[in-house]
């Protein structure tokens, strides 16, 4: 199964739950695994109205720096990113690295 399949399916399964779905709200963190694009893609077969909300990285560095990342480069299951202060590779982050269904539409 694909990567961007395991939100679909996840996403899906949890919407459904509700009744018939006609609209969804997803949350997209920007360092999550999965650009945004790609998600709209993939959730296309479903039909329903969808609203991506892109939620801004927090990430807390070593050297003292909390807020924004650097975001190099994100592709297909990754985000590379670094601290703006010291150019770390790897502060811990904080927020913006889910994916979360806010909200649901049913008839």
């Amino acid at each position: 199964m694909s990567h961007e399949h395991v939100y679909v399916d996840a996403i899906v399964g949890e919407a459904t739950k509700q009744g018939t779905v006609t609209a969804v709200t997803v949350e997209v963190g920007e360092l999550a695994p999965i650009p945004v694009e790609e998600l709209k893609l993939a959730l296309e077969f479903t039909k329903w109205q969808l609203n991506i909300i892109t939620t801004p990285g927090v990430v807390q560095c070593k050297c003292g720096y909390t807020g924004a990342p650097v975001v190099t480069d994100k592709g297909h299951d990754y985000t590379i990113f670094h601290c703006p202060e010291c150019k770390a590779e790897l502060p811990a982050v904080l927020a913006g690295k889910d994916v979360v269904l806010k909200d649901v539409t049913v008839e």
